[in-house]
């Protein structure tokens, strides 16, 4: 699988830290040009080339993905920026919950319509788009960004089926609760902090939050170019939160 990916050019927005660190690391290490897209880029790992972006903004979307795009040439697209926003359906004013669609949901659309000029002109071109766990299984305070995510689902389907007959495959990635940074900071914060690990980790039958390099091995199986059968799925890796139920019987 490794040697699939050299000379391919790969962008991943959100690049600079946590998950999408992790999946760019990967691609890198897989023999890929790797371009970052990330409001703060400096994180970004090395070996990559990356850039400080808005992802609400067209035109500065629109100029990073052509200036990272050498030749005009760009194989693999991979939407994973994003924010969190814990809420009920009655938290938070409604310019925060615009604004969260507009980083999460309208900002893949706007890196999807720059990239798509450019992945036209590859044989093995493949657009993954990040969703979550929340998509499908409710979890408490998680409703708008549990919305995002399952907009991010059935927009990926419906992309895929646009596109599959122009050579463009489009999937998804729904990981449960993963360990990055971000959790170790909201861990930190708790009152017991080790009693917070606790609720992540037991989130998942497995008893364990999930590695950002498991998200990143699966990315790179999904965006393989032999993978041509692989279209409009969501891949779910989460320690079976999603399917399974671990009860006393």
């Amino acid at each position: 699988m490794t040697n699939e990916f050299d000379g391919m050019h790969v962008i991943v927005t959100g690049g600079g830290s946590g998950i999408g660190w992790a999946i760019a690391k990967a691609f890198v290490a897989a023999g890929a040009t790797v371009g970052v897209l990330d409001k703060d880029p400096h994180g970004a790992p090395t070996g990559t080339t990356a850039l400080g972006v808005d992802v609400t903004d067209d035109d500065d979307v629109e100029s990073a993905v052509n200036q990272l795009s050498p030749g005009g040439r760009l194989d693999v697209l991979i939407n994973n920026a994003g924010i969190s926003y814990p809420a009920t359906v009655e938290d938070g004013s409604m310019s925060d919950w615009a604004h969260v669609y507009d980083v999460n949901v309208l900002g893949m659309i706007r890196t999807a319509r720059a990239a798509l000029p450019l992945l036209r002109k590859s044989s093995a071109a493949s657009i993954l788009n990040m969703s979550s766990c929340t998509a499908t299984t409710g979890l408490r305070n998680r409703v708008l960004y549990a919305g995002t995510k399952g907009a991010i689902e059935a927009m990926s389907r419906a992309m895929a089926a646009d596109l599959v007959a122009e050579g463009i495959r489009v999937n998804c990635l729904a990981p449960g609760t993963v360990d990055t940074p971000l959790i170790d900071r909201l861990i930190d914060r708790a009152p017991d902090p080790a009693a917070q690990r606790a609720v992540y980790d037991h989130r998942q039958p497995t008893g364990a939050m999930v590695g950002a390099d498991e998200v990143a091995d699966a990315a790179l199986f999904i965006s393989r170019p032999s993978a041509r059968s692989i279209v409009g799925t969501v891949l779910a890796v989460d320690g079976g939160l999603t399917t399974i139920k671990v009860f006393a019987s």
